[in-house]
């Protein structure tokens, strides 16, 4: 198994109209063909040399969302339908323009990574030929350190996470929708969405309050030249992380404070895990700290093909925020991943349904016949299979012994 860096790539959106009335200036410059990225200290004498650094990618304030797609993402999300796990998560400062996953429909350039993923899988699938494909999603999120369904009716119910050699750790109990088309994913995704927490902060007046994460599961089924079925099983978790704050520029109190502080407590507990993986020296990494961290934790070394899109804001009185965000990326993109096409998986459902269909096949050869099941197939009544002669002898027998009986109680 090769090993695989994690792709970092850093975004910038313009100032927004909270930045241009207090005057901010632009503290951030970018050298997109490059990966370049330079950040200066607002105030800062004109001899004093700003912060640099260099990524994966680096798109400033008039890139689109289809550019990274194309890009980043797209090899990405391809590796998934050939039986690799993916993870795409966006990290940044709250209200930083994570919009980068979901995106907006208007203009189309700007539509999301999520959407983008949703059209390239089953487009994927429907040009792919002798392939039968099986595809699932899910959606949760983690809210103040409680993982819920997003699709359950009982949103508020805590799930369990447990760990399984084979599997990793899942979520116990969660959802998983089947899904055929573009359309069916979308509709997954704004049920859920509408059940997300959120709520408004100084910072932004539709905070996202928790970390969520979309999971496509998509099995694929070829037979090989032994003739026999193979089964190929890869994942795509879109992750929309909730924005690092500080309560002085939030303005967080009650409930929105408390919300805030479990969100940077499991931030800083995966910048923890990422600096423990790039050390070299920890034996011990933290995953265990955050229920975040648990969930990501094939993202972040292991068998998973991962991107971080880290979101800054170019205001100089972000200047900190937007440091720290890049030093948190810095720091990714040296984590180094395994990931494997996951062959053969013990627990494939569509190595489940096929064995099923066997079975079931096999009670109506047992009912029908073979000319019963071909009339089935040309879409006639089936005419039952005639009793054996030694079931109808067997019945005569019984029905005599019974009528000795009566007989005899008579």
């Amino acid at each position: 198994k090769m090993a695989e860096a994690v792709k970092v790539i850093v975004r910038c959106r313009p100032l927004n109209q909270r930045e241009i009335k207090l005057n901010c200036n632009v503290c951030l410059e970018m050298v997109e063909e490059r990966g370049f990225c330079c950040i200066r200290k607002p105030g800062s004498q004109a001899d004093q040399a700003p912060k640099q650094f260099t990524f994966d990618g680096a798109y400033y304030t008039s890139s689109t969302t289809e550019q990274i797609y194309n890009d980043i993402a797209y090899p990405l999300v391809e590796g998934v339908v050939e039986g690799y796990n993916g993870t795409v998560f966006a990290y940044g400062q709250t209200g930083c323009g994570k919009f980068s996953m979901q995106g907006v429909d208007d203009p189309v350039t700007q539509r999301g990574i999520i959407p983008r993923a949703f059209q390239h899988i089953f487009e994927s699938i429907s040009v792919a030929e002798n392939t039968k494909y099986l595809v699932h999603a899910s959606y949760l999120e983690i809210y103040n350190e409680e993982v819920r369904d997003l699709l359950s009716k009982q949103i508020k119910d805590k799930l369990e996470l447990k760990e399984h050699p084979d599997r990793g750790v899942y979520v116990k109990d969660l959802l998983k929708q089947p899904v055929s088309n573009v359309a069916e994913c979308e509709q997954i995704m704004a049920f859920g969405w509408k059940n997300r927490s959120v709520g408004a902060t100084l910072m932004n007046a539709d905070s996202s309050r928790s970390h969520s994460i979309f999971t496509i599961y998509l099995e694929a089924c070829d037979t090989g030249i032994d003739g026999g079925d193979h089964i190929r099983a890869g994942k795509l978790n879109l992750v929309d992380l909730a924005g690092s704050e500080r309560q002085s520029k939030t303005g967080s109190t009650g409930e929105r404070l408390k919300e805030a502080t479990k969100i940077n407590l499991s931030l800083s507990a995966l910048g923890n895990v990422i600096s423990a993986l790039v050390d070299g020296k920890s034996k011990h990494i933290p995953y265990r700290d955050s229920k975040l961290t648990r969930l990501l934790q094939d993202s972040l070394g292991g068998n998973t093909k991962t991107l971080m899109v880290a979101c800054l804001s170019p205001a100089d009185n972000n200047y900190d925020e937007t440091l720290s965000t890049l030093r948190y990326a810095n720091r990714a993109k040296n984590i180094k991943n395994k990931p494997h096409i996951n062959e053969d998986p013990k627990d494939a459902l569509l190595r489940e349904y096929q064995e099923e269909i066997k079975k079931l096949r096999g009670l109506l050869v047992g009912q029908l016949g073979p000319d019963g099941i071909k009339a089935l197939l040309e879409g006639q009544s089936p005419v039952p299979k005639p009793k054996q002669e030694s079931e109808t002898s067997e019945k005569k027998s019984s029905t005599g012994d019974q009528d000795s009986d009566k007989m005899k109680k008579v």
